[in-house]
């Protein structure tokens, strides 16, 4: 007698450190989605992304920048608008994302909120986000400050993405970049390197393995009565169609 009376054996599964081992491990360089929340033509957030950028091209990451000029407010438009479907596309293309945003009014940007709300948690069986890795870093214009990364981190976890445990946040950001929009040598921009380092590391970890670490109990469980509902309702039709 099992003293787990309220599980469903048929559905439940034991973690199994073999199951974790890819059988065809990926060979291609991991890819990663950037996003960056300002339309500022002088944008520091759009800075740090492009900083990021060409140190995951160095640590052999194919990269894309994803820009949010002329992407919609939510809702204001059907999905089928140009610039929402290049933002899914790449969304589903990636393995792993960086979401870069400026502080404003002790929050993310609405232009950042306005990219991952266009996101959407599922299209039919497939799930743009879901398994795939991310990093997140913001800008400030003042003192240090961490709620645009907090924010962004409960939007990663309710996208249902692996967020790494690292993360930047660069203080008084217009003292930390060139003219030419490069960054300074600084402990932040050493901060950016162990972030996108472990972001790659994260990566290849992770991307072979995503399906079996999303794979819940919940939805097989969900699966198998709505599987065998359909089961029920196809006898039943066919004894109303042989009583015919």
């Amino acid at each position: 007698m099992s003293d787990l009376p309220n599980i469903d054996f048929s559905v439940l599964d034991v973690p199994d450190l073999g199951k974790l081992e890819p059988r065809r491990p990926s060979t291609h360089p991991p890819r990663i989605l950037l996003l960056y929340g300002s339309l500022r033509e002088r944008s520091y957030s759009r800075f740090l992304t492009l900083e990021a950028e060409r140190l995951l091209r160095h640590f052999g990451a194919e990269t894309r920048v994803f820009d949010p000029h002329g992407l919609p407010l939510p809702d204001a438009t059907a999905s089928d608008h140009p610039k929402v479907q290049e933002l899914r596309e790449l969304s589903l293309w990636s393995e792993g994302q960086v979401w870069c945003s400026p502080e404003r009014h002790g929050a993310m940007s609405a232009v950042m909120k306005a990219q991952i709300d266009w996101i959407p948690l599922s299209v039919g069986a497939v799930r743009p986000t879901q398994g795939r890795t991310l990093a997140v870093m913001q800008v400030s214009g003042g003192s240090q400050s961490f709620n645009a990364v907090n924010q962004m981190r409960v939007l990663g976890r309710w996208m249902r993405m692996v967020t790494i445990p690292n993360q930047s946040s660069v203080a008084k950001a217009f003292q930390e970049f060139d003219e030419a929009g490069r960054m300074n040598p600084s402990s932040y921009y050493d901060r950016v390197v162990d972030v996108m380092e472990e972001l790659v590391k994260f990566t290849l970890l992770t991307r072979d393995r995503s399906d079996y670490l999303t794979d819940r109990y919940s939805e097989r469980k969900e699966a198998a009565e709505n599987n065998a509902k359909r089961i029920a309702a196809e006898a039943m039709r066919h004894e109303v169609k042989a009583a015919e």
